[in-house]
């Protein structure tokens, strides 16, 4: 179908496309920050990324993105796209899970259940509502002087911390059939990386979080999370205004979701600085 001498659909993208992904991704640098990275990465071509991004043109124009990978990510997808995008997706689901802007990724998996069933239908869990904050100031509380950047020294400790994440916040371990290797080369790559913070004690790391995705001068903070035997004690406020502190020498812009019913880290973020600025849903597969 063709409209004003354009084409209309989706098609996979390529290098060709570049600059256009890049002009619809400048359009929110923090909403858009995982596709981002990702393209900042690798690039477009899908042997290099692991996976497809589709896009979906109207009258020949590139109005809107879907990462297809093990998190499928829509971006700037109004109706029309969804509805491509579920065509193209087809029956088969290759994603552990469907995250962003909280309507383009319920209207995503509402379309593809309706449309191809039980792959898509059957879910482990649904966050509809996650709020999306941002910083792009500094702390306006002081940092616990203990928080530092996590560096190789720090490798066991800090797996250890991320499994204990991991499992507290998704429900399974990252460690399938007892191969840890996967996960624990995630972990290295994120500390070599520069972007793994922590808080250590007689060894142990008792606070950590890391920058997730980064790109535009956005830094996306994923992996909080505090040992249970220190929470309650205000801990976790001065830990990430350490956090942002040290990130912010990076990054202009600091961005995490959090789950609604999670008050007491939404208040957290809140102490530190962050504002709501959007809201991200999560579907887990």
């Amino acid at each position: 179908m063709t409209r004003r001498g354009g084409r209309t659909g989706v098609r996979t993208l390529d290098t060709r496309d570049l600059d256009a992904v890049w002009e619809l991704l400048r359009r929110d640098p923090v909403s858009h920050v995982f596709v981002a990275a990702r393209v900042s990465a690798f690039g477009l071509e899908s042997w290099r990324l692991g996976c497809p991004i589709h896009g979906f043109f109207r009258a020949g124009e590139l109005v809107s993105l879907c990462h297809q990978g093990a998190n499928l990510v829509p971006v700037a997808a109004d109706e029309e796209a969804i509805d491509g995008f579920v065509r193209a997706l087809t029956g088969i689901r290759r994603c552990s899970s469907i995250v962003g802007p909280s309507d383009q990724a319920l209207a995503l998996w509402n379309r593809l259940s309706e449309r191809w069933g039980r792959p898509w239908s059957q879910i482990r869990e649904l966050r509809a509502s996650q709020p999306m904050m941002a910083l792009s100031s500094d702390p306006v509380v002081d940092s616990d002087s203990r928080l530092q950047r996590i560096g190789p020294q720090h490798m066991d400790a800090y797996f250890d911390a991320a499994v204990r994440m991991y499992t507290e916040e998704v429900g399974v371990s990252p460690i399938v059939g007892g191969d840890s290797g996967p996960y624990r080369n995630y972990v290295r790559q994120v500390i070599e990386s520069g972007r793994a913070f922590g808080i250590l004690d007689q060894g142990r790391v008792i606070y950590k979080s890391d920058i997730g995705s980064a790109a535009q001068d956005v830094g996306q903070i994923q992996g909080v999370w505090l040992d249970p035997a220190y929470r309650g004690h205000g801990l976790a406020t001065r830990a990430m205004a350490g956090v942002a502190r040290l990130a912010r020498q990076e990054f202009g812009t600091l961005s995490l979701y959090v789950n609604s019913f999670n008050a007491p880290a939404r208040a957290t973020y809140r102490k530190v600085g962050f504002r709501e600025v959007g809201e991200f849903a999560t579907v887990l597969f």
